[in-house]
C-alpha cells in the first residue's frame, strides 16, 4: 500500500456534542505496518490505543514487529490476526505464546483478504477456536462487522457468523467487541445496529471511521473495501468533505451517532488512519479541546 499524503486539519463545521467528544478522546488509531513506521509512531499521543493491521501479502511478521515496537513505547496495542495467514496449528501456537509473553490482552481476528489460505483457517471463526485453545491471557477479542455489507458475504451469513463468534467468546469467558467497517452514513449504521441488536447481538460496538485522509485516497480505498453505498453517500456530502483541506471530517457522523451511543452500546471509535496519523491527531485534539 502506498503511503498516504496527509491533509491539514481545519475546524469542523459541526460542533461536537459532549458524548461525541468522549468518544473522540478515547479513539483507537489503526496503523498499517509499512516502511517509515517509526515516524508514524512518533506522531501518536503518548500511550494512545493502537491497532495494527495484517497484510495479505507480507503476512504476520510485520504486524508482530510493529506491535512490539508500539508496546515498547508504552502503547495499548491490538494486533490483527488474519486467519488465512496462519499455515497450521503450530503457527497458531507460536503466535499464542508471543501474545502471552508480551502480555497482550486484546487481539482482533478476521478472515483476511488473501485469496488462498496458507493453512486450514479460511475464516475467522476457525482461527478463533484454535487461538482460544492456546492462549491464556486474553481478556477481549475484536471481530469485524459490516453495516454497509460485504462484497463476498451475504447478510444472513454475516449475521450468523457474528452471533457464532459472540457465543464462542462468551463460552470461553472472553469479552467480545465488534468493530465496524468504515461507514459514512449515520442512518445506515443506526438501522444496522438496531437490526443486529434485535437479532441477538449484545457485544459492544466500536465504530470504524476514517481519519483525516486525502479525499481521493479515501474514496478509492472505500471502493476497494466494499463500502460502495457509503462512498456514494459521502460524495453527496460536500460540506463534510470540504471542512478539512482535501479530506473528510468525521465530526458530524460521530455527533449524529453519539446521541444513541448508550442505547445502542457504542463504546468507542476505531480510526482508519492509513498512517496519516499526524493530521488525525490534530483533528482529535481540536475536537477534544473545543477549537
Amino acid at each position: 500500500m502506498n503511503r498516504v499524503r496527509m491533509s491539514r486539519a481545519r475546524p469542523s463545521i459541526v460542533a461536537p456534542s459532549p458524548a461525541a467528544i468522549d468518544l473522540v478522546a478515547g479513539m483507537r488509531f489503526e496503523l498499517v505496518p509499512l516502511a517509515g513506521a517509526e515516524r508514524v509512531i512518533a506522531d501518536l499521543p503518548p500511550g494512545a490505543p493502537v491497532s495494527v493491521t495484517c497484510s495479505p501479502t507480507k503476512g504476520l511478521g510485520p504486524t508482530i514487529e510493529l506491535t512490539n515496537r508500539l508496546l515498547d513505547r508504552g502503547h495499548e496495542v491490538v494486533p490483527h490476526f488474519a486467519a488465512r495467514m496462519f499455515d497450521g496449528p503450530e503457527h497458531v501456537t507460536e503466535v499464542a505464546r508471543w501474545v502471552d509473553h508480551r502480555g497482550i490482552r486484546e487481539v482482533f481476528v478476521i478472515a483476511g483478504d488473501a485469496t488462498d489460505p496458507l493453512g486450514p483457517y479460511d475464516d475467522s471463526l476457525k482461527l478463533l477456536r484454535a487461538l482460544l485453545d492456546r492462549v491464556g491471557g486474553l481478556r477481549r477479542v475484536g471481530v469485524a462487522a459490516y453495516p454497509d455489507g460485504h462484497p463476498l458475504i451475504g447478510d444472513r451469513q454475516r449475521r450468523d457468523a457474528l452471533l457464532a463468534k459472540q457465543a464462542l467468546l462468551a463460552a470461553a469467558g472472553v469479552e467480545a467487541r465488534a468493530t465496524t467497517q468504515m461507514c459514512f452514513d449515520a442512518g445506515r449504521v443506526r438501522r444496522w445496529l438496531v437490526s443486529e441488536r434485535s437479532a441477538g447481538l449484545i457485544m459492544p460496538v466500536e465504530l470504524g471511521i476514517p481519519g483525516v485522509v486525502e479525499r481521493a485516497r479515501l474514496l478509492t480505498m472505500g471502493l476497494r473495501l466494499g463500502i460502495g453505498a457509503s462512498v456514494r453517500f459521502l460524495r453527496k456530502q460536500r460540506s463534510t468533505m470540504s471542512a478539512v483541506l482535501g479530506g473528510y471530517d468525521p465530526t458530524p457522523l460521530i455527533t449524529n451517532l453519539a446521541a444513541d451511543a448508550e442505547s445502542l452500546d457504542i463504546t468507542g471509535l476505531h480510526a482508519f488512519t492509513f498512517n496519516a496519523v499526524a493530521a488525525t491527531v490534530a483533528w482529535q485534539r481540536g475536537v477534544v479541546d473545543g477549537r
